[in-house]
């Protein structure tokens, strides 16, 4: 490298000089830069964190009698990505019946082709465990959670957040068309797990279809529902 010259080193990526490892850095902690001085200088390398302007001595080296302000953190913690997906769906259900399917959270696995089971807590029936299995755009993946529903409104709406686990929330709304059919309307947002990072462009249409199916066939499942509480 010529005098002078500088070179972008990220941990994550697995790239630069060997002696970065002395930092003691995690992958997450990036934007490390490489200075070489010139050719046979006291300096020859080092390595730098980049800082904010103005941080350091007073000009002269003085200092300034002030109480010296504590340094912000040379790394900002990493920010994942979140994706939301919506899809929604005509019943020929009233809202009260969808209302109360949505509920029984233990059999979303019969309507929802990518979750394998829920189990709710006994103690604490507000919360629930939900494990996904599935193959997702050429990858078979798992993942759990530890769900809280919310307060929900009835015949109107139901949501929850995920307290452990896979971060994800997520609300589902029914709005009446008329006495005997309503408007089923599900929303999921989630934090993008790192081994779909790759082909999170195409996993947002994917899993609004894979919503989609599972509103189809839960319709079914309301109908043949509501179907034997008519039955005399």
């Amino acid at each position: 490298m010529a005098a002078g010259a500088a070179c972008y080193y990220h941990l994550a990526a697995g790239r630069g000089s060997p002696s970065s490892l002395s930092l003691g850095l995690k992958p997450s902690q990036s934007k490390v830069f490489f200075i070489r001085g010139s050719a046979g200088s006291s300096t020859s390398s080092r390595w730098w964190m980049r800082r904010r302007r103005g941080e350091g001595k007073a000009k002269g080296g003085s200092s300034s009698g002030r109480a010296a302000r504590p340094r912000p953190a040379l790394f900002s913690p990493v920010v994942m990505e979140w994706q939301e997906c919506s899809t929604e769906i005509e019943a020929d259900v009233p809202c009260s019946i969808a209302y109360q399917c949505y509920l029984e959270r233990e059999t979303i696995p019969q309507w929802m082709p990518f979750i394998s089971s829920v189990k709710v807590l006994e103690d604490k029936p507000d919360l629930s465990r939900w494990t996904l299995k599935y193959a997702i755009l050429g990858r078979d993946v798992e993942f759990s959670w530890l769900a809280r529903n919310m307060t929900p409104t009835k015949n109107q709406k139901i949501h929850w957040r995920s307290l452990e686990g896979l971060p994800n929330r997520g609300a589902v709304r029914f709005f009446p068309k008329s006495p005997s059919s309503c408007r089923v309307q599900l929303t999921v947002a989630y934090e993008i797990p790192e081994i779909l990072t790759p082909v999170a462009s195409a996993l947002k249409p994917f899993l609004e279809g894979l919503l989609l199916n599972g509103l189809e066939r839960f319709v079914t499942f309301a109908k043949e529902r509501h179907s034997k509480t008519l039955q005399p």
